[in-house]
């Protein structure tokens, strides 16, 4: 057995989630709902990597019930009975497997308004509705592209994500994971560039994180004291990848503070590689820097058992060297999961493959190949 691998499958326990080890499958939106309803596909797909010995499922982003919320008809939606119904199925199935599951919530904000790969405005869900942002600015162009957000139509946002988490619960779901990361609803609010209000929820980088925090207050009124909720955040940006949203360690925990006090369990804290210091002066990555500042478990993410990425050749370390580093900060305390993206996607069996040393019998993420998997 790879010894390294062994030391990341130890089981993990907070006070409100256990895991029978310390692998997260990291949300990967790949378009296969049509209509928004996960089919028998996709239980099968996430059932294939809980057999392979991951702990904990994060599914990719799932709409919430908001006309807008969704840029193509294809990603799964977290509303309607047909698609809550195929979320059932998947639950079932991948606690029949083993392990734990919780659905990412989402709202794609200005994102919707975006004319690239992901987005074509002849598919978009929903063609009526205009995209949605705190103040209407499309997020690559950051030209204006719709009118800011009504404090109405916020209420109700606040309360579709409300909904999704109740939803998740009465599924039988482990948690819920709120997406506010990747330049995306609640991140365009975060994001100085995407949010210019002068209302309660705009101002500096604190009075930005208001909507966050009732996103979070109604998640957790939807749910309950012990129910685990996981938010995704990230400093980079859809086509800015270090526009920061803050700058120091000190802005950081100013920053968390809210989001902490408003009920978050775990954060999941998405980089493109998870071995990149976040500030000069310290070897801590971002993920570490969350957990010292704020006590709560963290999940580090990026480029996790991969050769080569989307913008370099090849990783700066090979993927042993990267593993053994991630179960040595995992043991130190520096943070307590770690997420696998693209290699899972790549091999439903990367880490059953890892640990039994049959790193030769690995599928290896090829972009754009491994997006199509059906696997």
């Amino acid at each position: 057995m790879n010894e390294t691998m062994n030391r990341l499958l130890k089981p993990f326990a907070s006070d409100k989630l256990s895991l029978k080890n310390r692998i997260v499958m990291a949300p990967l939106t790949r378009s296969f709902s049509p209509n928004g309803v996960p089919g028998e596909n996709v239980a099968h797909y996430y059932r294939r990597r809980a057999e392979n010995q991951v702990g904990l499922i994060i599914t990719e982003g799932t709409v919430i019930n908001d006309a807008a919320a969704s840029g193509d008809p294809d990603v799964p939606r977290f509303h309607g009975k047909d698609a809550l119904d195929g979320w059932a199925k998947v639950v079932e199935e991948v606690h029949a497997a083993g392990a734990k599951i919780v659905p990412q919530i989402w709202h794609v904000g200005m994102t919707r308004a975006s004319n690239d790969s992901w987005t074509k405005p002849d598919r978009l869900p929903n063609p009526e509705a205009p995209a949605v942002g705190p103040s209407g600015i499309e997020v690559y162009s950051m030209q204006q592209a719709a009118e800011p957000l009504t404090e109405e139509r916020i209420r109700s946002i606040i309360a579709a994500y409300g909904q999704a988490a109740a939803d998740a619960k009465r599924l039988g779901f482990d948690g819920v994971e709120i997406h506010g990361a990747h330049s995306y609803l609640i991140d365009e609010f975060f994001w100085e560039k995407t949010n210019r209000r002068t209302d309660k929820y705009g101002g500096d980088f604190v009075q930005r994180t208001r909507f966050a925090v009732e996103v979070i207050e109604a998640v957790r009124k939807a749910v309950g004291p012990e129910f685990p909720i996981i938010f995704r955040m990230s400093q980079w940006k859809l086509g800015e990848h270090r526009s920061n949203l803050v700058n120091s360690p000190e802005e950081l925990a100013m920053f968390l503070k809210p989001l902490v006090e408003a009920g978050v369990d775990l954060f999941h804290v998405s980089t493109y590689r998870f071995y990149t210091p976040e500030f000069d002066g310290s070897d801590l990555n971002l993920a570490g820097w969350v957990k010292k500042l704020t006590g709560k478990p963290t999940i580090a993410v990026g480029s996790v058992g991969l050769t080569s990425d989307l913008t370099t050749a090849h990783v700066e370390h090979s993927v042993e060297t990267n593993l053994k580093k991630l179960a040595d900060e995992i043991e130190n305390e520096t943070y307590d999961l770690v997420a696998v993206g693209r290699a899972l996607l790549a091999d439903p069996a990367w880490v059953t493959k890892t640990r039994d040393g049959r790193s030769d019998e690995i599928i290896p993420f090829v972009f754009p190949e491994s997006l199509r998997t059906l696997s």
